[in-house]
């Protein structure tokens, strides 16, 4: 299967709803993934939410974690600064080998500038290297930066970190997303897909996560968010 590029989807999924597009792109996985390869990755979703993940990790109301981190062209970016120009809008995901995180960074990328005309800033963190922000950033032509997180640092004070099962590991490593090399060290742990808004003084406005990674938050949420918060 190719994803395509946001060029590419423009005039295709320009109207949609990320829920739809993921949707789409999870029918046409099972369509061809192997039965018993999908039940893993179902139950490894189904693991996670029994222990909570989602439900433990940081809530509105809470006070932002400050950070700093690289962006895909090398610049260190601080949360002080980001919050310095406003309110924050903060999506975590896997990183460039999923073509569920590949959409979420398109259709927010098509919202950026309502997110900018209300008054906030975009980042995106994954625990990808630098390079390999860079490749997705370059490739999907997005307008915001995407912050590496390595050892998954920040995320793991959101609450948000999980090892990938050794049998995950296992489908991960026949399919070539070798998490070691795209991320730079050997944890093979990976945060659940989540998006926040922050207030000026770091206050969560808006929090999602999900263990699920096929689900997303929506950006027209995010941004109604921003307009009415």
């Amino acid at each position: 299967m190719k994803w395509r590029s946001l060029e590419e989807s423009r005039l295709v999924t320009n109207a949609r709803l990320l829920r739809e597009i993921l949707a789409e792109r999870k029918a046409k996985i099972t369509q061809y993934v192997p039965a018993e390869t999908l039940a893993v990755h179902a139950g490894v979703v189904a693991e996670l939410r029994v222990q909570g993940l989602a439900a433990k990790s940081l809530a509105v109301g809470a006070r932002m974690p400050e950070f700093s981190l690289s962006d895909h062209n090398g610049k260190v970016v601080s949360s002080a600064d980001l919050l310095g120009r406003g309110r924050l809008v903060l999506c975590f995901f896997h990183g460039r080998w999923d073509p569920f995180c590949c959409g979420q960074m398109e259709a927010m990328n098509r919202v950026l500038p309502a997110i900018e005309e209300a008054g906030a800033t975009l980042v995106a963190i994954s625990p990808q290297t630098v390079k390999q922000s860079f490749f997705m950033a370059d490739q999907h032509r997005l307008g915001f930066r995407l912050l590496s997180d390595a050892g998954n640092q920040v995320a793991r004070q959101f609450g948000l970190v999980y090892r990938v099962p050794p049998e995950q590991e296992s489908i991960y490593r026949r399919a070539f997303i070798n998490l070691p090399l795209t991320n730079g060290d050997e944890s093979w742990e990976l945060p659940i897909p989540a998006t926040y808004v922050a207030e000026r003084d770091g206050t969560v406005l808006f929090a999602y996560a999900n263990e699920d990674y096929a689900e997303r938050a929506e950006p027209g949420e995010i941004v109604e968010s921003l307009r009415t918060g």
